[in-house]
């Protein structure tokens, strides 16, 4: 994952555990690409819960938020 620098006025939140930062009002897929992740390649819990994608645009990142980010990998094995 890109590195994120600490911006003035920043949000700071945990994702996977560690800190990061991003302006004010950044949506979540925003922040995704900040992020350099593809957010339709992702699964993203936010504050202990699944956040279904239909609410991903509306939800902006709050100083303390905690996510945790799994990058979905296609697989299986060829019969």
């Amino acid at each position: 994952m890109a590195e994120l620098s600490f911006f003035q006025n920043s949000v700071t939140l945990q994702v996977n555990g560690e800190p990061k930062a991003c302006p004010p009002q950044t949506s979540l897929p925003t922040f995704l690409e900040q992020l350099g992740l593809n957010p339709r390649l992702v699964a993203v819990e936010y504050n202990g819960e699944i956040l279904h994608r239909q609410f991903w645009e509306q939800t902006q990142m709050q100083t303390g938020d905690r996510l945790e980010i799994v990058t979905i990998v296609g697989g299986g094995s060829v019969a």
